[in-house]
């Protein structure tokens, strides 16, 4: 099963790396942007309830749908990367099993424990 899951967000990662091409982005844009929605992780120098809120916001696909949905109404190209990135993000930290987070422990994830092997 976790292999199955992996490939299914690997498919979503690359989904989104071909999106920012079709925006029309050069292929070392959505790369160099990849790592930023980590910057949410920051929540945590507030506890672990704020910094699993903010994290949690931050690599949530329906707010990255709805930012690139809303970059492409308003037709603003970056913020259709936005969303993009955002998309990808979530996907490549999926693939590794940093999941959506429990408030009372950043290893604690909707995947199971960071470091713990799924079954």
């Amino acid at each position: 099963m976790k292999t199955l899951i992996q490939l299914e967000e690997a498919g979503m990662l690359l989904l989104a790396y071909v999106l920012s091409f079709v925006i029309g982005y050069e292929w070392w844009v959505f790369l160099v942007f990849l790592l930023v929605p980590d910057l949410s992780m920051l929540g945590y120098l507030f506890g672990t309830k704020t910094g699993a809120w903010v994290y949690n916001f931050f690599h949530f696909r329906t707010l990255a749908v709805a930012v690139g949905v809303a970059g492409y109404l308003i037709s603003v190209p970056e913020v259709m990367l936005a969303g993009t990135i955002l998309f990808g993000h979530s996907s490549m930290d999926r693939i590794f099993g940093y999941g959506l987070k429990y408030s009372d422990d950043f290893k604690h994830t909707h995947l199971g424990k960071i470091g713990e092997k799924l079954k």
